[in-house]
């Protein structure tokens, strides 16, 4: 007969728990937090110390009911929700309710949902950890005042439905200041020259350095002609051969940021997709009869890459038994810790390096398994030795004019025969040059010099926009992927071929609040603000204190937006198109989804339609069709014939408006990571390079 009644945030959590607990022990689930502020008034008493007015969430009552009657059957009550200040929350909230005990020892925390972790967590009982709970208490509270104080003001001078939050604005003014570097971008023209020369019999390629010892920038035509000029006729002659040997270290085990980073560059993760998939593998899975369900990683929300002594001797046991004593790390490697970094928790990796990604594979989803993969790969790698490289640096003179190559080449691969991260450009491939010596004379294979322009910064991707909000101190490791979702919800930003643009209504918000509210917008007391919270976490701040001292300024600031922010039109953007229903033009509209067509009769007439791109290419199945963009559900770009569902010819890679010049075949545009973009027939074996 049970005694002890645990209770956990997911099913998926309990079942695993419960399996390690035995018979002694009932395990539920609360389905995450069971109280919340209102979500019809602000719910927030700033008269009385910001006294927060908590209800049950609605639809919560049964789960809670399910939970007291529980309690009331058992000697006593533990409460394991997650090991951040969420988890403190909804463990005090639950207590609360169940009304238990809070001078008596009810938290279990765990990093790693495994046999000994479980077992050694209900050995050492704490009690909840309120100042905890007040960092938790006092970011809500905070993103209450101010959500639910400038979003009416927003719903009277702009738009119903509109709604303003802390951190989430912050993101938007990054992405619309990124745009606004693009639009002011004047680019400036470079050239560079590339030569190919050959040594004994093979190619290699050199480019412009300079003159002498001077590094030299090709600015115009004119430049390249006078290089042109002070080489004729004169022999390529190696100067200077400089050999080094360097070691590359692997990049640390993930933290939240890097693993939504690194899923979104090799896996095409959305950030929620990573944080969802990580939340699966953490909770448990079922790994066949011999272990039955299982954590396979530690805790995925963490901003530190420290690893446990126990995980360290795992892995070095591993690395010496499959790759020998040379890949094996003398000491152990440590990783500079971030400034902003609060460190509670390991580094995300698996919670046995023995259960290797391919021998659970049957019982994992495919995007299970990658992701899996993923976080094992590089855990192993950061364990492993640094790799030695061979690097050659070549100086080779033409008169005075100096062409330089480099090359380097693997000599000792360590960690590189696991993983390599990966970065926003794509993984640059190693080179090396053929032998070359001091004094020697090059033949020269051909030289061609390149007209470029500076481009401006990129739009941030959703990889980069991560690594921004961390690097800026904006955010916690579990505020990342919610925030994302919120701006793109609120229809402030949109994504356009996997880039974030603000629209038209997230620029109007944002320039209104950078008059009314600038504070609320700036990314160094948004960052102070987040150590705020750190310091009431970590005990050394009052959380009333921390609210008080922003509030003061800020209600003085709604007030004045209040009386001074002046009524926006949002006139809706025409288009050429015709209601074919009405005879109405049909004007631009922002979805969920991104733009659409609707009827400017709006309500009497509802028409609603997608927005067509024609790529001019005709159909190839049908004839008579043409091939125009069209969106899957999951937002993913495709492309079809207009003749559907009478034509149902689809094809992921776009098509080229031109037929293949040697059998006159649909050509279509591949993308591929390490190749880069590629021109490909169809029907036959033909291919070119794309323009760059």
């Amino acid at each position: 007969m049970a005694d002890t009644l645990v209770i956990v945030e997911s099913p998926a959590k309990a079942k695993t728990i419960g399996k390690y607990l035995g018979s002694k022990y009932i395990v539920k689930a609360s389905m995450g937090h069971v109280r919340d502020l209102p979500k019809s008034q602000t719910g927030v008493d700033v008269t009385r110390g910001f006294e927060p007015k908590y209800i049950t969430i609605r639809g919560k009552g049964d789960v809670l009911k399910t939970l007291k009657d529980a309690a009331k059957k058992v000697k006593k009550v533990y409460l394991a929700a997650d090991p951040d200040r969420e988890g403190e929350a909804i463990a005090w909230h639950l207590a609360q309710y169940l009304g238990l005990d809070l001078n008596q020892p009810l938290r279990v925390v765990f990093n790693e949902i495994t046999k000994d972790a479980i077992k050694e967590a209900f050995k050492q009982p704490r009690h909840i950890n309120m100042d905890l709970v007040n960092a938790q208490q006092a970011r809500r509270i905070l993103d209450r005042l101010v959500g639910y104080n400038i979003s009416p003001i927003l719903w009277k001078k702009v738009r119903k439905g509109l709604s303003a939050g802390r951190v989430q604005s912050v993101t938007v003014k990054l992405i619309l200041d990124r745009e606004r570097e693009i639009q002011q971008f004047i680019p400036e023209e470079y050239w560079t020259i590339a030569s190919k020369l050959i040594s004994k019999g093979k190619d290699f390629e050199a480019k412009f350095y300079g003159y002498g010892d001077e590094k030299v920038e090709l600015k115009s035509e004119a430049d390249v002609q006078e290089v042109y000029k002070r080489m004729a006729d004169q022999p390529y002659v190696v100067q200077k051969v400089t050999k080094r040997e360097r070691k590359r270290n692997p990049a640390p085990p993930f933290i939240t940021s890097s693993l939504q980073q690194e899923a979104a560059r090799k896996l095409n993760f959305r950030t929620a997709k990573t944080m969802r998939i990580a939340q699966e593998l953490y909770e448990g899975i079922d790994v066949g009869s011999k272990e039955g369900a299982v954590g396979l990683i530690t805790y995925m929300r963490t901003d530190s890459t420290r690893i446990s002594t126990t995980a360290q001797e795992e892995a070095k046991a591993y690395i010496l038994d499959k790759f020998g004593a040379e890949y094996i790390l003398s000491e152990p490697r440590t990783a500079a810790k971030n400034e902003n970094a609060q460190d509670a928790h390991e580094a995300i990796r698996p919670t046995a390096v023995i259960r290797t990604p391919d021998e659970i594979k049957e019982f994992l989803s495919r995007d299970q398994l990658r992701l899996y993969r993923l976080i094992w790969e590089r855990f192993l790698a950061s364990q492993m030795s640094s790799a030695v490289l061979d690097t050659m640096s070549v100086d080779i003179a033409i008169g005075d004019v100096i062409f330089r190559a480099t090359g380097s080449k693997v000599k000792f691969p360590g960690f590189m025969k696991v993983y390599i991260e990966g970065n926003d450009d794509g993984n640059e491939e190693e080179s090396f040059l053929p032998p070359i010596e001091e004094g020697q004379t090059l033949e020269q294979k051909s030289i061609e010099p390149a007209q470029h322009f500076t481009q401006p910064p990129p739009r941030y991707s959703e990889a980069r926009l991560v690594k921004t909000l961390e690097e800026q101190g904006i955010g916690r490791p579990s505020t990342y992927a919610p925030t994302l979702e919120t701006v793109q919800k609120r229809g402030y930003v949109a994504l356009e071929e996997k880039r974030f643009v603000p629209t038209e209504l997230g620029e109007i918000v944002i320039t209104l609040m950078e008059e009314f509210f600038p504070e609320i917008l700036d990314v160094e007391f948004t960052a102070h603000m987040e150590s705020d919270l750190d310091g009431i976490e970590d005990g050394i701040a009052n959380w009333v204190n921390v609210l008080d001292a922003f509030y003061g300024g800020f209600a003085k600031r709604v007030s004045f937006a209040e009386e001074e922010m002046k009524e926006v039109e949002l006139k809706d953007e025409e288009s050429d198109e015709i209601c074919e229903l009405c005879g109405r033009v049909m004007v631009y509209k922002l979805g969920r989804f991104g733009k659409f067509l609707a009827c400017s009769g709006f309500p009497d007439c509802r028409n609603t339609k997608p927005i067509v791109k024609e790529t001019g290419v005709k159909c190839p199945q049908c004839e008579t069709g043409e091939i125009i963009e069209r969106k899957s559900k999951k937002s993913r770009i495709f492309y079809g014939c207009n003749q559907y569902p009478e034509c149902d010819f689809v094809s992921w890679d776009k098509p080229i408006a031109r037929p293949c010049p040697k059998c006159s075949s649909m050509l279509v545009e591949k993308k591929r990571k390490k190749q880069g973009v590629s021109i490909a027939c169809t029907k036959c074996d033909y291919q070119e390079e794309a323009d760059s």
